[in-house]
């Protein structure tokens, strides 16, 4: 079962069946909206697979409305049931702070949101960026992406789906353009080597590392480091009364001596 919550009190329900049973299925859907009609989401998912990875499923929606939304810095953004969104609202709107300052945009730049997800640290930087492009794999956010963009009426932002170790190549850094600042939220396991290599060779500027799993963060920068300096570091508190933290790292290309 997934419950995510927005700030103002919507709340979307999705539960995840091992197997399809359709009038067991029915009858515990039909008591469960019956009990709670605060739900303004409510999906169900058969995953035969019996684990918590509902990515390649398909969601069908059995009652309510097909997306919940919030709002963060005067910007609306749609989440669906597949969508990545981060857990703590309030908190997000303080780590993407972070991003943006520690990207240090001036208005000029090229930026690239790798690992995008429905485009929220994308468009939170729009403002103060020339162009933004944001990678995705998962296909349901970028169209979730490009709806919030265009609600929120921004027109700098362009978004594609695909594994990022496929996606984001020589080819495609020259069709849209160098990036002056890279910017990266993974999931937990980091990035791919392909994905370090095609940075590296990229070389922007600057680059913002934004990681819930500092340990693969770790692994990652020691890659990085090789053309790169760390100039911040700051963790943000997401999740109260546990271990775990975001951590938000700064990089900036070192200068090659010139040789006289």
């Amino acid at each position: 079962m997934f419950v995510r919550t927005t700030e103002d009190g919507q709340v979307m329900l999705i539960l995840c069946f091992a197997r399809e049973d359709a009038p067991v299925r029915e009858k515990m859907l039909a008591a469960i909206a019956d009990a709670f009609p605060q739900i303004t989401s409510f999906y169900y998912v058969i995953n035969t697979k019996m684990n918590d990875s509902i990515s390649d499923q398909q969601c069908i929606l059995y009652k309510g409305s097909p997306a919940i939304y919030e709002t963060m810095e005067g910007l609306r953004f749609k989440i669906g049931p597949k969508s990545f969104y981060q857990t703590n609202s309030l908190q997000a709107e303080k780590l993407y702070g972070v991003a943006r300052e520690f990207a240090a945009l001036t208005g000029s730049e090229v930026v690239y949101d790798l690992y995008t997800g429905t485009g929220t640290i994308a468009q939170f930087v729009s403002a103060k960026a020339s162009k933004v492009i944001g990678i995705e794999y998962v296909e349901d956010a970028i169209k979730d992406a490009r709806i919030n963009a265009q609600a929120n009426g921004i027109d700098n932002c362009v978004f594609y789906a695909g594994d990022m170790k496929d996606v984001l190549n020589q080819e495609f850094i020259r069709e849209n353009g160098h990036p002056d600042v890279i910017i990266l939220d993974p999931p937990r396991a980091g990035i791919h080597p392909d994905v370090a290599k095609v940075i590296l060779e990229a070389s922007p500027s600057r680059m913002v590392y934004v990681s819930c799993n500092p340990a693969s963060q770790a692994r990652d920068l020691a890659i990085l480091c090789e053309k790169y300096d760390i100039t911040a570091v700051q963790p943000v508190d997401m999740f109260p009364h546990t271990q775990h933290v975001e951590n938000v790292v700064a990089l900036r290309l070192r200068e090659v001596p010139t040789s006289h």
